[in-house]
């Protein structure tokens, strides 16, 4: 079943499109993130399902009811929409309590005073607030925050609920933890939850499925495993860490399961099989892409897809160290241990899995 529907939506701002012509579904129940960098369109998006912005052209449907249809004039305000949003800043008012902030949507909607008290009290139970309930909004820690702002968007019991970036304000050890613990009580709730960020970490850990959105468009949707394992595009595949995109030329194709075909290609000084979506033939010209993580060091070349070179740069970074390789095919970076690690200037063997290899447009 679906609770949110976006059909041919678009932003027009003068005449720059900031969304261009989307279509998307968010199931029941899903968490669904719409991901990519600063301007691709994604919180403009989430604005128009929540009625903050007004859709140039399209439909945008939340359960059985159309919220806004361009072509016919129509547009529901946000108030009528039955939606809970976080906004990246919490919007937490610093002169009320933690209740009177969660309170806040139930008084304007004038419910009564037990059933305000019942509500928020098990809204602040379900982030872990109640304790909190009386304290000064400004006496709260970032993650406190967050939790209050979750709260105050479930107190009503939205249909859907809507986060622009919600954890951007956290430093990096509470942004981790905060998200894993939202990502659990949605899921215990089942609420159909529209996510945006521009965090490749966050979307992965926390998320159904992913929009990856570029200039306005949609240019992928899927797992968030099957998008990163399987791009459909060097600009997808390069918005996710930094991967190694060599370029080779098609010895020869062979479809094989799911409709996937295997490729044996060749590059200056390598050669190898990877496997991609679409028709190739001998001659082509592709880009092979294989992340740092699927990369190593070894001592001599019995691997089938090796690359000799010089090692340009070593960079500790904890529980891992990223390491440069100068070699005839380009710059190869991969991740390694960070104990005992290969001397800049010293002759090393980089080998790959062929499983990890995937094609992508140069």
């Amino acid at each position: 079943m679906t609770t949110i529907s976006l059909e041919a939506v678009s932003k027009h701002f003068g005449a720059h499109a900031a969304v261009d012509g989307v279509n998307l579904e968010v199931k029941t129940g899903e968490f669904l993130t719409l991901l990519g960098p600063s301007g691709c369109g994604k919180t403009t998006t989430l604005r128009m399902v929540a009625g903050l912005e007004q859709n140039s052209g399209g439909r945008i449907s939340i359960g059985e009811q159309v919220v806004s249809d361009a072509n016919e004039n129509f547009f529901m305000p946000p108030e009528r929409r039955r939606l809970g949003m976080v906004f990246q800043s919490y919007a937490i008012w610093p002169h009320m309590t933690v209740f009177d902030n969660v309170a806040y949507p139930l008084r304007i909607r004038r419910r009564s005073a037990a059933e305000i008290k019942d509500r928020v009290m098990k809204a602040l139970s379900l982030v872990e607030m109640d304790p909190y309930a009386e304290r000064p909004a400004p006496a709260l820690s970032g993650g406190q925050q967050q939790r209050v702002a979750i709260a105050r968007a479930l107190v009503f019991e939205p249909q859907v609920l809507l986060l622009d970036e919600p954890l951007s304000n956290l430093d990096a050890r509470l942004r981790t933890q905060t998200g894993d613990e939202f990502r659990a009580l949605q899921k215990r709730l089942g609420i159909t939850s529209l996510y945006v960020t521009h965090d490749q970490g966050e979307a992965m850990a926390l998320s159904d499925r992913v929009v990856v959105m570029h200039s306005g468009k949609m240019l992928q949707i899927g797992p968030p495993e099957e998008i990163y394992r399987r791009p459909k595009s060097r600009v997808v595949a390069e918005f996710f860490g930094s991967p190694n995109v060599l370029e080779a030329r098609v010895v020869n194709a062979a479809r094989g399961e799911n409709g996937l075909v295997t490729l044996d290609v060749e590059g200056p000084g390598w050669k190898g099989s990877a496997r991609g979506e679409g028709d190739y033939k001998p001659g082509d010209k592709v880009g092979i892409m294989l992340r740092p993580e699927n990369m190593h060091l070894m001592g001599d070349s019995a691997a089938s897809m090796t690359w000799r070179g010089e090692v340009v740069s070593s960079i500790f970074r904890g529980a891992s160290r990223s390491v440069s390789v100068k070699t005839a095919a380009g710059a190869l970076s991969l991740d390694t241990t960070s104990f005992n690690p290969p001397e800049v200037g010293a002759n090393v063997t980089v080998a790959a899995d062929q499983m990890a290899a995937w094609v992508v447009g140069l």
